[in-house]
């Protein structure tokens, strides 16, 4: 599809080759402008120096940012190939909103109809959380967390003023923790997903209004 005269540019992050490899063997068509996937590399001080370099580049002027990939969900009852919509990204540094939330669950809900959509505060760590964390986690009232999400936005907004938003898939959960035997399945499911998000975040994309130049 040809992108709409005068569309912002789209940047979507993600931190793992296996994430990148998913996004870019997804389906590319339907895109509202130009759009790049980002790799920023594993933790939160990648993904800040990653995001904070390439929004520089004047061709990203006024980019919206999604950050992507997948997460640990913290909630009982989470599955691995759910989905989690951020209503925000926190970690010590500050809280991020996100836009767009409810379009974004609408549109994966269409594009993902036999997935569960979770939304609700995204946590970021600066390592793999397990076992009791997650509990103290979830006390927190995140349903998610995961390493690179808050700095990612955190990075965008410091950059200009502009819309965000953070759409994980679970890989891990409290009782399917990758550490356990047969959760490789929950791998595949997870990776079979996100594949499959990109027309959703094109959708979301299309809707948000056109930046002021």
């Amino acid at each position: 599809m040809t992108p709409q005269t005068g569309a912002s540019p789209l940047l979507i992050a993600c931190a793992l080759g296996i994430e990148h490899l998913a996004l870019r063997t997804g389906d590319r068509g339907g895109a509202g402008g130009p759009v790049t996937v980002l790799r920023t590399g594993m933790g939160p001080r990648a993904a800040e120096r990653s995001v904070g370099r390439v929004l520089a580049d004047p061709a990203l002027d006024g980019a919206a940012v999604l950050a992507t990939g997948f997460c640990a969900g913290l909630a009982p009852g989470m599955h691995p190939g759910d989905l989690v919509v951020a209503e925000e990204t926190r970690d010590p540094r500050g809280t991020v909103g996100c836009v767009g939330t409810d379009r974004l669950v609408k549109e994966l809900a269409r594009a993902l109809p036999r997935r569960t959509v979770h939304t609700g505060p995204l946590t970021g760590s600066d390592h793999v959380v397990r076992g009791p964390e997650r509990a103290d986690l979830l006390a927190t009232g995140a349903i998610a967390v995961d390493m690179e999400s808050a700095a990612t936005l955190l990075s965008a907004v410091r950059t200009a003023a502009r819309p965000v938003a953070a759409v994980r898939v679970v890989v891990d959960a409290p009782e399917h923790e990758l550490v356990r035997i047969g959760t490789v399945r929950g791998g595949i499911s997870a990776f079979r997903v996100l594949r499959s998000v990109l027309p959703a975040f094109f959708e979301w994309h299309r809707s948000l209004p056109l930046p002021r130049r």
